[in-house]
């Protein structure tokens, strides 16, 4: 069976009621993609999980863009698995390189798939993102970097798990600065990761799991990277905010 192509969007620290209304209304000019073969879930900040539902059409589902990594109880500021699971949200962000590198959190490879673990466990679905920084790939680290922090998730997964994982590559150097991994370049370290999988978790895992390329991708490059046989699909940022993430939906025609 092909793998159904997935489009994720990151909202990340955006949006206000009213800026959320308007997007949604824009989104939901678009075609119904209910019996099509792709699959959308838009990640938001907590606060406005409950609004955006309520604006959000029904064919696209929802994901929140982090969550704790265990238990609830006294982590103040903190929201649990357990509490994504009541709210009705399906899908959690775990890995995104803001919460990897920013000074404030510098979550470490542990951390991340302590959390993606504790997720799955709780009945939550996974995108894991996964990428190197700017410095890494000029001393030609990229493989290197990607397997760490593979390695570090798949040790504490079961082969079953991944059935509920989607693996976001997303450059760093590529996030926001408008610079785009070439479909080439995507296609090569997807092709490495799927690789990897294979060789460290299972080939039938390999064959099955969703790859997405995440870094400054729009409406006027997805097709393109779309077209690769091993980009599954897209993790995208800033245009996610933008009716042109309906373009960047219907991409998977390109596949």
């Amino acid at each position: 069976m092909p793998r159904k192509f997935f489009v994720g969007g990151n909202w990340k620290c955006n949006g206000t009621r009213e800026s959320i209304a308007k997007i949604c209304e824009e989104f939901a000019k678009g075609p119904s993609v209910a019996d099509a073969p792709v699959e959308v879930v838009i990640g938001v900040p907590f606060i406005y999980v409950d609004y955006t539902r309520e604006k959000l059409r029904k064919d696209w589902e929802l994901a929140v863009e982090n969550c704790w990594i265990g238990k609830g109880g006294a982590f103040t500021g903190e929201i649990s698995a357990e509490m994504v699971k009541d709210a009705g949200v399906p899908w959690v962000i775990l890995g995104h390189s803001e919460r990897r590198h920013l000074p404030e959190l510098k979550e470490s490879d542990e951390t991340i798939a302590t959390k993606v673990a504790y997720a799955l466990a709780n009945g939550i679905k996974v995108m894991a993102c996964i990428g190197e920084l700017l410095a890494e790939r000029e001393a030609g680290k990229t493989q290197e970097v990607n397997e760490r922090q593979l390695a570090a998730i798949a040790a504490k997964l079961k082969e079953d798990d991944w059935k509920n994982v989607v693996i976001a590559y997303e450059p760093v150097w590529a996030i926001g600065t408008g610079k785009v991994a070439t479909p080439e370049q995507a296609q090569e370290v997807h092709e490495q990761v799927r690789t990897w999988v294979g060789a460290h978790v299972s080939p039938a895992v390999a064959a099955d799991v969703r790859i997405l390329y995440g870094g400054s991708v729009t409406a006027a490059n997805c097709k393109e990277l779309a077209g690769k046989p091993d980009v599954d699909g897209f993790l995208v940022g800033g245009a996610s905010l933008k009716p042109e993430f309906l373009e960047i939906v219907d991409s998977y025609k390109s596949k």
